[in-house]
Order: C-alpha cells, then structure tokens, then sequence
C-alpha cells in the first residue's frame, strides 16, 4: 500500500474502488494503521472506530455508484453519530453514546463514507485552539509544539496528517477556516441554512457544517452531499438554480471585481507582517488572472462585537452544558467543566432576554451594513488569520483568567467569526508557506448563498498555486519539538 495514499483527494480514491483497482478495506485499513501511528503525536482522535469501519468497508464493492463510496471519514465530536461517543470534548458529557445519527452524518453514510472515528474539539467547541482538558491538545503537524486551530482542529490535522483524506468540521465563529489556515487544508463555510443542524439542533444563527479537504473538488462534492432542506428545518439556505456545486469547480469564475481589506474586525487586534503578506500576494496574483482588483477599508475597524458575539454565542455554549447536567442526571457544578466554559455559562444565565435579543438585533443591523458595503465585489479577501498559528498552551480554556484567553483568542482569529455574524459564505485556502514552514491561508468571502461562485474562484487559485501536493513530515516531528514546549500554569 503507497504511503501517500491517504495524501489523495477523496474523489480520487472514490474512483480507483470503484473501478476495482483499491478496496475500501485496504483504504480504510491503511487509514486506522496511520490513525494508530500517528494518534500519541497528533492527538486528533477522541475515539476510533476499528471495528465498525471495517465491517462497513467490507460491504463497499466494485462499481459502487456512490460518489464517495468506500472512503474513510471522520466526524468531529460535537455531532451524532450512532454507537459512537459524543463527548463535546468535555468530561461532563461522560460515556454517553447517542443512538441515531446526525442528519449530515446520514447524509455521509448515503455518500458511501466510512466513519473511522470522532476528532478533538476545545470543550464546547468554544476556542480556536484545541486543548480539551479531557482529552489534551491536539497538534498541529506542520509544528507539534503549535495549534492546529480550533474549533474543528482534531479534523483539519487528521487531514494534513494523512490520517484520513477527508473529515467533518463546523464552523460557528471560523472554526473550520481557523484550523484549515492553520494545518494548510481547504475549510469553507458556507451560507447560513446551507446544512441542516437536525434532528435535535434548532436553527443557528452562527454555525454551519461542513468539511476539511485537500482540494477544492472534494470541498465542492461534500457540500452538494450536505446542502438542503430537511423535513422539519425552520429556515434553509436558497438551493442552486441549476446544476451542482461541483460543476461549479469545473467552470471558469469570469472576469470578478474583487475587494482586499486588511483592516482587522476586532479593536486591539494586531496583523502579523506573513498574514499581511499572503493577502497582498493574493492580490497579486489575482490581478494576473485578469480580475479587477482594489484595496479597501471593511466597516468594521472601530467595532467591538465581542461584547455582543458572546451574548448571542454564549447562550449556545450554555445550552450545551444543561444538555451535560441532563445527561450526568444533575445540576451541572464549576468542577464539571473548564473554566472559560463555566465563565460563559455564568455570563448567560445572568444575560436577561432583553439583552439576549437586543445583542441579536444589533447584530443582524450590523451584519445588513456589511453585505451592504461587501454588494459592489464579487468576492472580498482578507487575512485567514491575523497571527501565525500560536503555540501550545498560549489559549485555552484552563486558567485563572478566562476572559483574558477568550478576548486574547478574538486577536489571533479575527477576520472570521464577523463573517458567521453576516451568515455569507467564506472560505480558507492555503495559497502559501511562511519562512516558519507554517501554512499561510486567504480568507475570501462570497455573495449571498453562492457558494457556487466562490468555489470556481477558489478552484482557479487551486489550479495557479497547487497545494495539495504539500505534506508535512510528521516522522521527523522529534521529541524534540515536545520537550522545547514551555511548560504553563
């Protein structure tokens, strides 16, 4: 079996079992064999599913119509997934093993994925960076001593890793863009509605589900298996008018009127000069691609919407946590949990309704003004991130200073979590490498519901400035990183 086989785009290998010329049992072997070797290093993984894959793999055949029959997936562990652990990274969840899936993940099985296992996510999925105090940190392989992002960051490095050539991830504030910039894979969120959060899960006005990929193809092919109205779904994304999103990929973008804004969302939030960088030589590059290309100043440099943002976010997270009391059988206690989650669960139990909705309200007011300002471009660049991916133990959720880490975090990320608050879609590509070998990603947003449009732009970067091919040499990840890493209170 070719070392680099997980290293290939899941289409790829879709194909080669369904022509016969791979099984899913030898892909899917392969996958838990690496999973295996690299978890003690990564630490992407709350839970493998050894046995269940492998009896899943066995009854892909030849000629398996499914666009992604036989082919290894993992969900993070924030979502259902049958027989399976579900632990939202926090040890109040316990052992408790959901007995039906997610609508998305019944979606992935009918594509014909096989579910290897659940990935790491900060508790609560509420930083980004994954240091779970249930589980540890993840690593990112490009750099063991540094984040692989959060919240989906147990996904994004399984896929730089070759653990497995696709993985689940959401995105409520960047958290697949966050750890697709940090781990050099493609991360978009898409429009707001766009996938289903059923059974259990109401509507959300932040979050949105979706993918970590090598390549834009399968980014395209996984949202045209997610996307769409499901029985009971309050509201939903508008569908596409015609076609699919991967024919999308295959289509030329045209001539686009393109903004770059550098200014970063949050007050206080500084832009390190290789993010600045990658923005610039974005633009560059896509002047040479023949689009018209001008640099702006995005409304939203005098704002703080932390302050609000958390008044919308923080209920969700303590929804969370009284759906862990629930399962525990109690009240849940400040022991339970890590100290940035029982601070915002404190925050939201003191937050009045009034206050809730008039966050909410200035919130939508403030994301019309965005669209608005965004409606002359096609698409709008910014920053993935506004700092290199930070070490181990710079942000979590442990400590004496919660709201210290969670402002401290809204200066490493801010570019993204403005972008769920319009509900447009937007997406992480890794056009470059710092001097750091780190991974520099582009934010680029979308028009309203089309994601299809920026998927082509996406497709064609991918095509002038190939990653796919990249790898990072977890192997030669020594001890050595290990021990450099400063220990921290």
């Amino acid at each position: 079996m070719p070392a680099d086989l997980l290293f290939k785009p899941a289409l790829e290998l879709a194909a080669l079992i369904r022509a016969g010329e791979l099984t899913s049992t030898e892909l899917v072997t392969a996958a838990l064999a690496r999973i295996d070797e690299l978890q003690p290093e990564i630490n992407a993984f709350t839970h493998v599913a050894h046995d269940s894959a492998l009896e899943t793999a066995a009854a892909v055949e030849a000629g398996d119509p499914r666009p992604f029959a036989g082919v290894p997936i993992a969900v993070k562990d924030n979502r259902m997934v049958a027989g399976m652990p579900m632990t939202m990274g926090s040890a109040l969840f316990g052992d408790f093993i959901p007995s039906q899936d997610a609508f998305l993940v019944r979606r992935l099985r009918q594509a014909g994925f096989v579910i290897v296992g659940k990935t790491s996510l900060p508790e609560m999925g509420i930083l980004p960076t994954t240091e779970p105090r249930r589980f540890g940190p993840a690593r990112n392989p490009w750099d063991l001593a540094r984040t692989p992002g959060g919240s989906s960051g147990g996904s994004a490095a399984a896929v730089a890793a070759g653990m497995v050539p696709i993985a689940h991830g959401n995105d409520g504030g960047g958290s697949t863009r966050i750890p697709a910039a940090c781990c050099g894979v493609v991360g978009l969120k898409g429009a707001r509605g766009r996938v289903s959060v059923g059974p259990v899960g109401g509507q959300s006005f932040l979050t949105i589900d979706g993918v970590l990929t090598r390549t834009v193809a399968d980014t395209a092919a996984s949202l045209d298996v997610l996307a769409g109205y499901e029985p009971g779904d309050a509201t939903w994304a508008p569908p596409l008018a015609e076609g699919t999103y991967a024919d999308a990929v295959a289509r030329e973008p045209g001539r686009l009127r393109i903004g770059v804004a550098l200014n970063p969302p949050l007050e206080g939030a500084e832009l390190d000069p290789v993010c600045e960088a990658a923005a610039r030589d974005a633009a560059r590059l896509l002047e040479t691609l023949d689009h018209e290309v001008e640099e702006i100043v995005a409304p939203w440099s005098n704002l703080d919407l932390l302050p609000d943002f958390t008044r919308v976010f923080g209920p969700q997270v303590s929804m969370q946590v009284m759906v862990g009391g629930k399962l525990a059988g109690r009240e849940p206690v400040e022991q339970d949990v890590e100290p940035l989650t029982w601070t915002l669960w404190e925050h939201a139990r003191s937050t009045s309704v009034l206050d809730y909705l008039s966050a909410l309200g200035r919130l939508e007011s403030i994301a019309r003004s965005i669209v608005a300002a965004f409606e002359p471009y096609d698409v709008v660049v910014t920053p993935a991130l506004a700092q290199r991916p930070v070490p181990i133990g710079e942000i979590r959720g442990c400590g004496s200073e919660p709201w210290s880490q969670y402002r401290r975090s809204g200066f490493f990320t801010p570019y993204t979590a403005i972008i769920n608050v319009t509900g447009l879609p937007a997406a992480a590509i890794p056009l470059y490498h710092g001097d750091d070998g780190l991974p520099t990603a582009i934010q680029l947003i979308g028009r309203p519901a089309r994601e299809e449009a920026l998927l082509s732009l996406m497709s064609q970067l991918e095509a002038a400035l190939p990653w796919a091919e990249r790898q990072p040499d977890v192997r030669r990840r020594t001890a050595a990183a290990l021990r450099a890493e400063a220990p921290r209170a």
